[in-house]
């Protein structure tokens, strides 16, 4: 060769190795994640080197790395297309595809890498990611861990092991395998000791399995790292509002509150700020929550966190219109927010919109698959909806000598969310050793109730009462007509006609007297926990006697967990004639008690849990003119929820408040319920 040529490769590789430095900027901008620097960088070297394949590859790199993934994968096809052997391209192309989210086509690709090199560090890291992406976490954790036997402690892929653990658990949580993710995020601790965004998944996963106490403790766990205190106390603030300790909560609260002016976190503020404002309208201070939530508007009137909190506000005074209404707007900023769909989904079913709230919830599950907040409600609401029976059985006797026993069913067919049919069979049968009479009767009735507007439903049914006494067999229509209305919020309203048969006692029966009542029940209820109910009865007889019954009820919301009230009690009843030799049948009867009611509502028990009331009363009663009399009462229910569709309880009544006789008596009931759903869902909804 002549000296010519060795002149020309010498002048090459000189050439090349000066370009090499010349591009070492470049190389340090994207390694230490200047980007954008490094976009412009090279794309001025490629500018004078059009096909330096060195260059093209890094500017890709630095294309895709800022976000132009689309971009970035045209680079590498066509780098790909020139030099198809090249397995660093090819390394960097595969990546191009996790960066543009064809996590398919990515997959497919590090296959075949891994085939041409199965020690290769970046292609098995970049096919655990991608497994990751596609959710196939078992294998990406297979993968990853090939990964970091080829290098060792690795940062990137430790990295890379961590979230792979993370979203494994999410998506057992997402299952409600909860002892699995449990399983998966301690894993992870033990590789990541005290890893924040592990232990935030673990106490996240403890509220939602129900597990306060571990998340408690997790939280504080994460408190004892300075710089998150502000993000654990907001965690800890919302678990002692699910252990239903709501002072407590506001206290955590405000603490975290008045860390804000030393936050350099936007998020964490905002967070801070949405939790405070939640605990004071959990404590019913909706003053000071309104006072906050306006501020906040004023500076950003259409941010989806200030108006949930507004719709939230809104729901716990009952303004269910004014929550819908900035639902709607939250949904027009976003349609697949989840406080938006299911915050609206429960504004609507306390409206009586269940069709709409049905719809709602839905659509949360659309966005959030199999989220347990949405699936509850759907269960719940699909409760109101479903088919049962439940079935009374019960013994009473009284200081009288009157005894008896009486079963009765009842079952409800619901066939729409407006309309349902209804059936009820009684069966009862008393004696009086004293009097000698005795008597039974069979009660069957048909009826319907179907929701005319959102807040008013129609209820009626019809039927038959069958008597057979000592001296008389007979056989009475019975009817009960009712409208319940809510016409404002907070406000219940009942109004309606019912005919019946008296059947206290054998000698009752025996009678045949009909009740016609006109009759009336009125709630009102507050947002400072004050209640008052009323109730009314006109009542007309075809023994010509009438009666007028008023009852009146004011107590006070002490406790929402258990639900725990007291409070004061008046009855005033007259009758036209007095019959006290039949029934007790005063010209004027005043009763006043004070009383206390605890109660674990059997509709908000979990399965496989007890639930309970209890409600002790005590007064006085006045009777014509005579001395007041000293009065009590005593009513205890206790049951189990076996599953969602069935459950039995006992209950039991004492009382001394007169009703057969002047001089007063005491009764005693005992007895035993059962009901059960016939389906798992509303026939309707299959």
């Amino acid at each position: 060769m002549s000296t010519k040529f060795y002149s020309a490769i010498i002048a090459f590789f000189i050439t090349t190795l000066a370009y090499t430095q010349n591009m070492q900027e470049g190389f340090t901008y994207l390694e230490t994640g200047k980007y954008a620097e490094a976009e412009s960088f090279f794309e001025t070297v490629l500018k004078e080197y059009p096909k330096n394949k060195t260059a093209k590859l890094c500017y890709g790199r630095a294309v895709g790395l800022l976000g132009n993934s689309e971009k970035a994968v045209g680079i590498f096809t066509n780098l790909l297309n020139t030099y198809p052997n090249d397995f660093e391209i090819k390394l960097n192309y595969a990546e191009s595809l996790l960066w543009n989210k064809n996590y398919i086509d990515a997959k497919s690709f590090y296959e075949n890498l891994i085939k041409e090199d199965d020690k290769s560090f970046p292609a098995l890291l970049g096919y655990a990611n991608t497994l990751s992406n596609l959710k196939l976490y078992p294998d990406a954790l297979v993968y990853v861990n090939k990964a970091l036997e080829v290098s060792p402690g690795n940062q990137n892929a430790l990295t890379s092991k961590k979230y792979i653990y993370l979203g494994y658990a999410y998506q057992n949580q997402q299952a409600q395998n909860y002892d699995e993710a449990e399983r998966l995020l301690k894993d992870n601790l033990a590789l990541f000791k005290d890893d924040k965004d592990t232990l935030l998944n673990l106490a996240n996963l403890y509220v939602i399995a129900g597990k306060f106490d571990n998340a408690e403790t997790t939280y504080n766990t994460i408190a004892n790292t300075p710089e998150n205190k502000t993000l654990a106390l907001n965690g800890l603030a919302l678990v002692k509002h699910l252990k239903s300790k709501d002072k407590a909560a506001l206290n955590i609260s405000k603490d975290a509150y008045n860390t804000i002016s030393n936050l350099n976190d936007a998020t964490l503020i905002q967070h801070t700020k949405e939790r405070y404002i939640q605990a004071l309208i959990w404590n019913k201070n909706y003053k000071a929550a309104q006072v906050l939530i306006d501020e906040l508007y004023e500076a950003q009137p259409n941010e989806n966190w200030i108006l949930a909190l507004r719709a939230t506000l809104n729901i716990y005074k009952s303004d269910f219109k004014k929550s819908v209404a900035d639902y709607n707007r939250i949904l027009e900023n976003d349609s697949t927010s989840f406080d938006g769909n299911l915050g609206k989904a429960n504004a609507l079913k306390a409206l009586g919109k269940y069709d709409d709230a049905y719809q709602s919830a839905e659509n949360t599950l659309k966005f959030y698959d199999k989220q347990k907040d949405a699936t509850n409600f759907i269960t719940s609401l699909n409760t109101s909806f479903t088919p049962f029976w439940e079935t009374k059985a019960s013994y009473s006797f009284d200081n009288g000598d009157n005894k008896a026993f009486a079963v009765q069913t009842n079952i409800e067919f619901p066939t729409s969310t407006k309309f349902k049919w209804l059936a009820r069979y009684g069966y009862r049968t008393t004696t009086n050793k004293v009097t000698n009479f005795d008597a039974t009767s069979n009660d069957f009735s048909l009826g319907l109730a179907y929701q005319l507007l959102p807040n008013i439903t129609f209820t009626g049914t019809a039927g038959v009462t069958a008597a057979k006494a000592n001296t008389n067999d007979y056989t009475q229509l019975v009817t009960d007509l009712s409208f319940n209305i809510k016409p404002f919020k907070l406000q219940v309203l009942d109004i309606g006609y019912k005919s019946d048969v008296q059947s206290f006692n054998a000698e009752l029966l025996n009678r045949e007297i009909v009740m016609n009542n006109l009759y009336a029940n009125y709630n009102l209820s507050t947002n400072f926990n004050l209640g008052w109910f009323t109730q009314y009865f006109y009542t007309w007889q075809n023994d010509d006697n009438a009666r007028n019954l008023l009852f009146t009820s004011l107590y006070y919301n002490i406790l929402a967990k258990p639900a725990l009230k007291a409070g004061l009690n008046y009855q005033y009843i007259t009758f036209k004639n007095q019959v006290p030799t039949i029934y007790f049948s005063p010209k004027q009867f005043n009763a006043g008690e004070v009383f206390v009611n605890i109660i674990k509502d059997e509709a908000i028990t979990k399965p496989k849990a007890w639930f309970y009331e209890l409600t002790a009363a005590t007064g006085l009663q006045y009777i014509e003119d005579d001395s007041s009399q000293s009065t009590y009462r005593i009513q205890g229910k206790l049951g189990y929820k076996f599953t969602e569709r069935a459950l039995l309880n006992l209950y039991g009544t004492r009382s001394n408040i007169a009703s057969a006789t002047a001089a007063g008596f005491t009764l005693n009931e005992i007895g035993v319920r059962f009901k059960w759903y016939l389906s798992g869902v509303p026939g309707f909804r299959r």
